[in-house]
């Protein structure tokens, strides 16, 4: 789909934005809301005074919209929320928080006609009269998706703060409202449509990792011969498994050692540690890893801790049940914190079998039962030696091994397939935002379509 162009552009005077429409003004952000009014935490609840207090956890940042699935109450006087309530058509603004990949700064739109006041990292914008709240709302996303609100962040112990009064000082381009609202008009509609696109897309990885999980599931606890004899495991979530395997305890068939519990000097060209964001893939991937000293990783490695192919490094701590595998081809590398190493008891044991069971429901059930802690869960080292697997003869768990590689490598070929086709609708939608709303389209004569199709994702300027 094509939108023209405006019939004529002037240079805005900002350089990121370059030209808009002749007729559309360029103007500070702080003329188009009443400023940003803090919002407040207060107490806990007291059955009293409770009032919904809108986090920034609560923003569905995909959509600019607030969820509603987990909202926190507090008790909040008469007095205090007085000043601070929000109704629909108020934009909200993450003014404390961020993080390592995600800037802080975002705004989304506040549709609901329930009571409610904002959290202390969240501020309330309220638009004036002359302007149209999810025309605003798409702006904001545009200057968020450009990383303008950047030289507006601070960053103080970790947490990242906006300078509101430094942000809205920014400038950005603004038709009249009338066209404001035209052009909130059709990005609700043509976003929508990209939107169901995503959807499906989402649906599709969801059934897809099921079924990842079943192929798993079904061939290390029924194996692929639907012949055999089968026999009751003696495990009440196992149910039924091939009569010649085995079924006992981990530590029966690979032996489990923790990392070393010592603080190991980083360096910047040295030997890799491998800790939990490095076994969260087939093989251990050592690109970004952390990288300590010969002095160090020799104290690592003691006790049974020196690494060959065939180990599996297992997490143990807040990624729990992701494992990895050593293999030939790594370089010397010691284990980081929160890993452990298990190692085969033969050497006929299959460490893809292994990798496979271990990322089955099989376990994961069992990792359920065994994790402890509440916001970060772990796992010790001697509940790992107890996980109940299945354990088929050495042939087997090679032929079992080499299917699944095949079966999950062509599901996860797929996987990637519509994590990229989500990528690309994602960029074309934050695309189609910005063209809009700095008028590089002009859709002032556009009206929804009569018939439902799918998005030709097309829209550059004739």
């Amino acid at each position: 789909m094509t939108f023209p162009a405006y019939s004529a552009y002037k240079e805005s005077g900002v350089e990121w934005l370059g030209e808009v429409p002749q007729h559309w003004p360029v103007y500070s952000l702080k003329r188009t809301v009443d400023g940003c009014v803090n919002g407040l935490w207060g107490d806990e609840p007291d059955g009293e005074n409770d009032i919904a207090v809108i986090r920034v956890a609560d923003f569905e940042r995909s959509f600019s919209t607030v969820g509603l699935d987990k909202l926190t109450y507090r008790s909040i006087t008469t007095k205090e929320k007085q000043s601070r309530l929000i109704k629909s058509g108020d934009l909200l603004i993450e003014k404390s928080g961020g993080g390592e990949k995600t800037l802080v700064g975002c705004v989304v739109l506040f549709r609901h006609e329930f009571e409610a006041i904002t959290s202390n990292f969240v501020a309330r914008m309220r638009p004036l009269s002359d302007f149209d709240s999810q025309f605003l709302c798409y702006s904001f996303g545009t200057l968020y998706h450009g990383r303008v609100n950047y030289p507006s962040v601070k960053q103080v112990t970790g947490i990242q703060n906006l300078d509101a009064e430094s942000y809205l000082q920014e400038r950005f381009c603004f038709p009249l409202r009338v066209e404001q609202t035209q052009i909130a008009r059709f990005l609700d509609h043509e976003t929508g449509r990209i939107d169901a696109l995503i959807e499906v897309q989402q649906r599709l990885i969801e059934l897809l990792k099921e079924k990842r999980q079943a192929v798993i599931s079904h061939a290390v606890t029924k194996g692929l011969d639907p012949t055999v004899p089968m026999k009751d495991s003696g495990v009440e979530w196992l149910g039924e498994v091939p009569a010649h395997w085995v079924v006992a305890s981990l530590k029966w068939f690979w032996s489990v050692t923790d990392c070393k519990h010592i603080t190991a000097e980083f360096v910047d060209d040295g030997i890799p540690l491998a800790s939990i964001r490095e076994v969260q893939s087939r093989y251990v991937a050592l690109d970004n890893a952390k990288q300590t000293t010969e002095v160090f990783y020799r104290q690592l490695i003691e006790g049974g801790r020196e690494l060959v192919a065939g180990d599996l490094i297992f997490s143990r701590n807040a990624t729990v049940g992701e494992v990895a595998q050593v293999a030939d081809w790594h370089p010397p590398f010691a284990m980081g914190q929160d890993v452990c190493v298990l190692k085969k008891q033969c050497q006929w044991l299959s460490s893809d079998y292994l990798q496979a069971v271990l990322r089955s429901p099989v376990v994961m059930v069992q990792l359920d039962n065994l994790m402890i802690g509440s916001t970060f869960k772990r796992i010790n080292v001697e509940d790992i030696r107890r996980i109940i697997v299945p354990m088929p003869p050495q042939d087997e768990q090679k032929i079992i091994a080499e299917y699944l590689i095949q079966e999950t490598e062509m599901i996860d070929s797929l996987l990637s397939e519509a994590q990229r086709a989500i990528a690309l609708l994602q960029e074309r939608r934050s695309a189609l935002i910005s063209a809009a709303v700095t008028g590089k389209i002009d859709v002032r004569g556009w009206q929804p379509s009569g018939r439902v199709r799918s998005p030709e994702l097309e829209f550059e300027a004739v």
